[in-house]
């Protein structure tokens, strides 16, 4: 009869710690962000190294103090992809990163799938937000935009 308690103590003890582990994984350190005059979504000019704030509308993210690379935005921009090449600067090999899954404006997937094709076009927002982390925004043909944090080559050998 021991023998079963103390099973039965180690399996509701490992079933406990898993469904912490994961809520603390996918819900605990997320917030939302507020994207007030100072922390608005930026790109940086062709010409200067300072980020400059654009338009947006519509715009939800979330971020978390636990990593730098935890940070997700959807937004729509009413500048054009022209205007947006002609004057910011584009960012090479963007990849980004899977949001969780109650975040659902953020489909990594698909932006992915749609910057490989031409489609959406991706663009520096700030260089080392973080210590080796860049900020991110890709723009598709419609307006809809996406931003988020990617490691950049600075720990790269």
């Amino acid at each position: 009869m021991t023998g079963k308690l103390v099973a039965g103590v180690i399996v509701l003890t490992g079933l406990v710690a898993g469904i912490a582990m994961y809520w603390l994984q996918v819900y605990a350190f997320y917030a939302p962000v507020s994207f007030t005059p100072g922390a608005e979504i930026t790109l940086v000019p062709r010409t200067a190294d300072i980020p400059r704030a654009i338009a947006v509308e519509n715009i939800e993210g979330i971020d978390a103090g636990s990593s730098p690379l935890r940070f997700r935005a959807c937004f729509t921009t009413p500048l054009s992809q022209a205007t947006l090449t002609e004057t910011f600067r584009r960012y090479d090999r963007p990849t980004p990163l899977t949001a969780p899954g109650w975040f659902d404006c953020f489909d990594a997937d698909a932006i992915g799938a749609a910057l490989e094709r031409g489609e959406a076009l991706a663009f520096l927002s700030q260089a080392n937000i973080a210590g080796g982390v860049d900020r991110v925004v890709a723009v598709f043909p419609d307006g809809r935009a996406f931003a988020w944090h990617q490691l950049n080559d600075t720990y790269k050998e």
